[in-house]
């Protein structure tokens, strides 16, 4: 994985100035000058405006803009479709908005050529002296790996393969690690193991410990590394990239990178179950039974509601040493997409105190969260005839809702618990894999923890 990078300090850089369209119209004169009105720069978002100086450099940018909540994707386009060469803003910017546009050029830095030749951003900015060069460096590394792991195909991100960069960013952080598998699996995570038993790679559960001292931090990510739906299964076009059905897992991984790059003073648990629900005699089968860690007996109403399945053990064994705070980070439910679209992660929480951190972090953070609730009253939806629960729903409704409510009861302590439906994915600001609300949770940590 190439790391995000800014230029170096003490190279030349060629100024940015981001202009809005009132700025440039009552003031042309001063930005570009007859330039500027020679090639029809109007400041309107997104218009970029090479000036040459006497020999025929770029002597500097200028970009119309506006601040608004798609600007850190405007931006990093803005630096994808510069020429070669190191940059630096100039102008009346706010520290907010320095921090935001310097993030942005280091996220458009990303590119995954795995499997054929991509174009890198070939631009680079000074970090600005306000800002945290070193916080967003770390903000960037771990939504890269983050990424990666979500845009690698499944026939190269199995269960071995995230299992592998488990091992991987553990050794980079000397950071402990334990993987689960086979009889042992089968003995203490049943869900685990039944979700993932039809697949050729067998399920696993991995356990990622770091740091000796602070409050503990416990992440347990959804790794399922391919969705085919399983008996229950999903159509074509549902099926299509769910390769990215593992996207809790990246986030989760992400998420540790950006902690552990950062030194952060806490000791960081990371749980990630890792299966593939596919097909054969095996499968698990619409009407079985499974008694999950907790002791609890569960109903499969649907295989392809498999993702709360593997997270119920892993949240099970997560409060057996009783976190400070644990967080539950899944592409759980379409439901979710259909409430918030693809680019707002709804999360739950108990506890107001911490919901109302987690919403100012995300706020704070460009990193769009919306509390959604746990509503009692649909706990009935639950109810199964023979077994403890269903872990689906007959009606369909609050698809989202009733998915985090079967967590919650493998929760130890629900007032320390956050989870988060999240998806992942971005179709219209180029294609692949993205993570959600890693950034927010990053920034909630010192508030959450009283830093």
């Amino acid at each position: 994985m190439t790391l995000p990078e800014f230029a170096c300090a003490d190279s030349p850089a060629v100024p940015i100035r981001l202009l809005r369209h009132d700025e440039v119209v009552g003031k042309g004169a001063e930005f570009g000058g007859s330039w500027a009105q020679a090639c029809g720069f109007k400041g309107r978002p997104g218009q970029i405006l090479l000036v040459p100086d006497g020999t025929g450099a770029v002597a500097e940018v200028l970009v119309g803009w506006s601040w608004d909540d798609t600007a850190r994707h405007g931006f990093a386009d803005i630096m994808r479709r510069l020429p070669k060469g190191d940059y630096r803003l100039e102008g009346a910017l706010t520290p907010e908005q320095l921090e935001e546009a310097s993030l942005a050029s280091l996220l458009a830095q990303y590119h995954f050529d795995r499997y054929s030749t991509r174009e890198a951003c070939a631009a680079r900015l000074a970090a600005p002296a306000e800002c945290d060069a070193e916080r967003q460096l770390a903000i960037a590394a771990g939504e890269f790996l983050t990424r990666d792991l979500i845009n690698c195909p499944a026939n190269d991100m199995g269960p071995e393969q995230l299992e592998a960069a488990s091992n991987d960013l553990a050794a980079a952080y000397s950071a402990s690690i334990q993987t689960l598998r086979g009889e042992d699996l089968d003995r203490g995570f049943p869900l685990i193991a039944a979700v993932g038993r039809a697949a050729p790679m067998p399920p696993r559960l991995v356990d990622i410990r770091w740091g000796d001292a602070g409050p503990q931090l416990t992440l347990v990510g959804k790794g399922i590394c391919f969705d085919s739906g399983g008996l229950n299964i999903k159509p074509g076009q549902s099926m299509s990239i769910m390769k990215k059905d593992m996207g809790g897992a990246a986030v989760a991984l992400g998420l540790a990178d950006m902690i552990m790059r950062l030194r952060l003073p806490l000791r960081l648990r990371v749980l990630i179950p890792i299966a593939e629900n596919a097909i054969s005699g095996g499968a698990m089968r619409p009407g079985d039974i499974v008694r999950a860690r907790s002791g609890a007996t569960v109903e499969i109403t649907n295989t392809d509601a498999e993702g709360r399945l593997v997270l119920a053990d892993a949240l099970a064994l997560a409060g057996e040493d009783d976190p400070d705070l644990t967080v539950s980070l899944a592409t759980l439910t379409g439901a979710a997409r259909v409430a918030l679209g693809s680019e707002i992660a709804p999360f739950y929480s108990d506890s107001d105190q911490l919901a109302a951190i987690l919403a100012e972090s995300a706020e704070q953070a460009r990193d769009p969260l919306w509390r959604m609730p746990l509503w009692q009253g649909y706990e009935q939806m639950l109810k199964s005839d023979i077994a403890d629960m269903v872990n689906a729903p007959a009606s369909g409704f609050a698809g989202s809702v009733t998915a985090a409510l079967f967590l919650r009861r493998f929760v130890r302590d629900s007032r320390k618990w956050a989870h988060f439906d999240l998806y992942c994915w971005q179709a219209d600001r180029g294609k692949g894999g993205i993570g959600q609300a890693s950034h927010a949770l990053l920034n909630s940590i010192p508030k959450v923890f009283g830093w």
